[in-house]
């Protein structure tokens, strides 16, 4: 069904406020995800604070060009939707994006879904650029990393101390 003028620029507006006020967006992919796929990753992406949008490749590039961003850095081939948000946790659409593509795979071992870019911290990169922020942990995963960092050497001196304990009192 055609889309009215109207209905363009609503959609436009929508997508320019997304790409202002996320934390990250990530221009995304998509060939042969079925119905219950896309379901189950709204429900997930919905559930970590994400919004999953699909639109038109010209819209999305008037939203880009309107915020000032060159969207020729950015290939847009095919089917195209947008993950958008995050909250507290800035990496997290392009980490669940990420995730995503590699459990929906095809029989040949291609992803249905895969990373074209995005804008993060207000600036448009690339899909290298979206690639290496996709693979940082997640906040508490990152936190969890650091509480080890800062109790693997007292944990060691403990068990140190508990070995000289031992031959002194033997």
């Amino acid at each position: 069904m055609a889309q009215t003028k109207q209905q363009k620029v609503a959609i436009v507006a929508k997508l320019e406020d997304a790409f202002k006020t996320a934390a990250t967006s990530v221009l995304l992919h998509f060939k042969g995800v079925n119905i219950k796929e896309e379901t189950e990753m709204r429900k997930d992406l919905r559930a970590a604070g994400v919004t999953y949008t699909v639109a038109k490749k010209t819209l999305i590039k008037r939203a880009l060009e309107s915020l000032g961003h060159k969207h020729d850095e950015v290939a847009m081939d095919g089917e195209v939707a947008i993950a958008y948000g995050g909250g507290e946790d800035v990496t997290a659409p392009a980490r669940l994006i990420h995730e995503f593509g590699k459990k929906y795979q095809t029989a040949d071992k291609k992803n249905k879904l895969h990373i074209l870019g995005g804008i993060f911290e207000g600036k448009l990169v690339n899909q290298m650029t979206m690639q290496e922020i996709a693979l940082i942990p997640s906040m508490q995963g990152l936190r969890g990393m650091f509480a080890n960092v800062i109790n693997s050497p007292i944990q060691r001196f403990a068990i140190a101390m508990s070995e000289v304990a031992k031959t002194k009192q033997s």
